[in-house]
């Protein structure tokens, strides 16, 4: 064996040996710190459990001394309650001493009032006698009186009687007469200052167009030839045309036109489309013509919400059923007076809607009510009754509130109006009817007006003449001055002005003035 081998093995063997000594030094020396460490563990742990038993103590005690002290400050504070107890006690016990002090004093002011009062009595009983005395003398004398008065006035008692209830109630009449006038120039002048600013604040926020309507529509054509083509052979054409859309067709000597004439505007707006797609389709035959009117017409049902609805956005109202809405839309081809009900339904809604807004109302709820007021006039042909009340049925039957339905049958006095809302939609409804331009009537209707206006003054005793003004917003009254004294005049214009509104329809208001003068004549010669 080489050496170097034998010195490589000896110094692995030494390797091992320092490797195993060094080892067990390593070992027994963190046994030695771990046992030290734990000592020492011991030991802190021990100090730590003496100060806590320490700590424990001292709070102990400062609980036991907090206790004593609480009981300590109940107890004086007990004490001193029972102190204050006895302190009101003698105040009570002293105000007690003094009260019955005062009730003796009472009692003994009380007795002596009580003899003062029974010998009063006395005087009243001897007073008493004395007056009965006299008055049984006075009765004497009164029947004396009267006799006498009967002999010199040749009256007898129940002819006096009703001759000063008469003239009693003549003063009375006159008194009653001017104070009422009074009454009412003073109310007149607060209430029309009031509705002036009110309506001129509406008036001035609000400004609607107006358009005339007419029963009739024309048609313009393209050529006189289409004129031949919608008539038809033997006119079948034309017929087919009048059946299926309810409008008759006028074919004159008018140059490229056709007049559509029918009373509902409606029936006028879908013949009018229909008409126009056949000639701008150039097949005019009768299966034809039927089936473009059933297209318009479908389209004219999208077209009627569409406006419906168009026109509750413009108002900025919501929630209103889809059948309203419709109904809504129907009213652009409605006319009253020649007033378009839509735009005139829009005018009375924006109208009830700045009222309401002046007067501290709800005035989403007056708009609403104010453009549902009309909503009768959509079926009123196909339904009997006055449009108020067959629109405050639609409106109650679609769910509309108690308070809107109430002022659609009230705008027009089927019912009393009962709310403000009512008195509202009534007001703006005149309004929007009643300023100029909005409606036209018939030269015929407008003279008839006039001639009954003046005829119900007239009927009245004490009118000598009456003159119907200003387009018959005003009737002048001319009285005998011999007949009617001053306060009468004032009565006698009452009683016309309410036989006007009774016996009368007009639109807006009537002013009656009645005009009372003397005059004297002399000649110088």
């Amino acid at each position: 064996m080489p050496w170097y081998v034998f010195a490589a093995f000896l110094g692995l063997i030494a390797g091992l040996v320092l490797s195993y000594a060094l080892y067990r030094y390593i070992a027994s020396k963190r046994m030695a710190d771990s046992s030290s460490m734990a000592e020492r563990i011991v030991e802190e742990a021990r100090k730590e459990a003496e100060a806590l038993k320490k700590e424990a103590r001292v709070q102990v005690q400062d609980e036991l001394f907090a206790q004593k002290k609480e009981q300590e400050s109940e107890f004086k504070r007990q004490e001193q309650e029972l102190q204050d107890q006895k302190k009101n006690l003698k105040r009570r016990e002293s105000r007690l001493d003094e009260k019955s002090e005062r009730l003796e004093e009472k009692l003994d002011k009380a007795t002596q009032k009580e003899s003062e009062v029974l010998e009063f009595e006395k005087q009243l009983l001897k007073l008493e006698k004395q007056l009965d005395e006299r008055q049984t003398e006075l009765d004497h004398l009164m029947v004396e009186e009267e006799r006498k008065l009967q002999e010199v006035s040749g009256l007898t008692m129940e002819e006096a009687k009703s001759q000063l209830l008469s003239e009693i109630e003549s003063r009375t009449r006159h008194e009653a007469a001017k104070m009422v006038r009074t009454i009412e120039m003073e109310a007149k002048e607060t209430a029309v200052r009031k509705s002036r600013e009110v309506l001129a604040q509406a008036i001035q926020r609000y400004a609607g167009d107006f358009a005339t309507e007419q029963t009739v529509t024309a048609v313009t054509l393209p050529s006189e030839d289409m004129k031949g083509r919608i008539i038809g052979r033997e006119g079948r054409n034309i017929r087919a045309l009048e059946a299926a859309t309810g409008v008759d067709l006028i074919i004159d000597d008018t140059p490229e036109t056709v007049v559509l004439s029918a009373f509902s505007p409606l029936r006028r707006e879908v013949a009018k489309l229909s008409l126009e797609r056949l000639i701008t389709d150039g097949r005019i035959h009768p299966a034809r013509i039927e089936d473009i009117v059933n297209k318009v017409e479908q389209e004219m049902e999208v077209k009627l919400k569409e406006i419906g609805e168009q026109a509750t956005f413009d108002v900025g109202v919501h929630g209103i059923h889809p059948e309203i809405i419709r109904l809504i839309g129907m009213l652009q081809y409605r006319t009253s007076f020649s007033q378009n009900v839509l735009k005139h339904s829009l005018e009375v809604a924006f109208l009830c809607g700045v009222m309401a807004a002046e007067l501290g109302l709800n005035e989403k709820e007056a708009k609403r009510a104010g453009l549902l007021h009309d909503i009768g006039k959509a079926v009123d042909h196909e339904i009997e009754g006055p449009h108020a009340v067959i629109g405050a049925d639609l409106a109650k039957k679609h769910g509309e509130g108690k308070d809107i339905v109430h002022a659609i049958q009230a705008h027009h006095e089927d019912v009393p109006p009962q709310t403000i809302l009512a008195n509202l939609v009534q007001a703006a409804d005149s309004l929007s009817g009643a300023r100029p331009g909005a409606r036209r009537e018939l030269l015929e209707n407008y003279v008839k007006r006039l001639e009954d206006l003046e005829n119900i003054a007239c009927d009245f005793a004490g009118v000598s003449k009456a003159y119907a003004i200003q387009a018959g917003r005003e009737i002048r009254v001319m009285v005998d001055s011999e007949r009617v004294g001053d306060e009468k005049t004032f009565m006698l214009c009452k009683d016309i002005a309410n036989k006007i509104e009774n016996n009368m329809t007009y639109p807006g208001q009537i002013r009656v003035t009645v005009i009372r003068e003397r005059r004297a004549v002399g000649y110088a010669k």
